[in-house]
């Protein structure tokens, strides 16, 4: 029984390397691929696994602004902690975290605005602005909490999405951050 179990094995083992799926090739369709595993010493068994489709995100642009032609955007200013300010625009529906990244802007976003961190933190200059914003939830004002330099009105940047309402918004970025990263450090954006 072993024995033709193994043989089994191997005869599905070889369909198995011509599967789309091990030999590298793109797979676009959801298909059946038969596994083996060994149960205890002394025999296999045949199980399935379903393959999907596989998805990729778009390309992240850093290091360079993204084209923002034919898109509605928003005008931000980035005030840095020497006070030179820096206005970009902002498409709509991204985060200011992502805004300052696309523009060579100096805000870490250790978490890569995964909210579990407070590296983004932002001090939104003007309070009617600040008021336009959504509350912060329960999690962001956790991350608040663990800035430096907090503020009436310190907001994250992962949680700031450019919308209509807030056009003109200044946001300054605190001169540090509590993160574990040595005095002085330049953050470069992932």
């Amino acid at each position: 029984m072993l024995r033709r179990a193994a043989t089994q094995a191997l005869r599905h083992s070889r369909q198995l390397q011509s599967c789309p799926l091990v030999s590298g090739e793109r797979v676009c369709h959801s298909s059946f691929i038969p596994a083996y595993a060994t149960t205890g010493s002394t025999m296999l068994q045949r199980m399935f696994v379903e393959a999907r489709s596989i998805h990729t995100t778009g390309v992240q642009y850093h290091g360079g602004a993204k084209s923002t032609e034919g898109k509605e955007c928003i005008s931000v200013t980035f005030i840095e902690a020497d006070k030179s300010e820096t206005t970009v625009k902002a498409v709509l529906g991204t985060s200011l975290l992502e805004v300052a990244h696309a523009n060579d802007i100096e805000l870490e976003g250790a978490c890569e605005g995964s909210l579990a961190c407070s590296t983004c933190h932002l001090i939104v200059q003007d309070q009617e602005v600040y008021d336009k914003l959504p509350e912060p939830d329960e999690d962001e004002e956790d991350m608040l909490d663990l800035a430096f330099g907090l503020t009436e009105t310190s907001r994250l940047g992962c949680q700031i999405i450019a919308k209509k309402d807030i056009d003109g918004i200044r946001v300054a970025i605190p001169g540090a951050t509590r993160n574990f990263a040595v005095d002085g450090f330049k953050p470069k954006p992932h």
